[in-house]
């Protein structure tokens, strides 16, 4: 997974409490994209740094 600033990550929990997760990613850890990543999430704002799981996916900035 590689990704840059500005890209959305977007982070699909499944099951009976499943729920979806979109922030932004202000800050990426390496030169070439990969992880770790800093995030701002949309639904509180707060930033967190993270390192991508399999249910994870990066939606490029437009």
């Amino acid at each position: 997974m590689k990704a840059r600033v500005g890209d959305r990550i977007v982070i699909e929990v499944e099951g009976p409490n499943g729920h979806r997760r979109e922030g932004i990613i202000t800050a990426v850890g390496r030169a070439d994209g990969l992880p770790p990543y800093r995030v701002q999430w949309l639904e509180n704002g707060h930033t967190t740094l993270i390192y991508p799981g399999p249910r994870a996916r990066i939606e490029p900035a437009h």
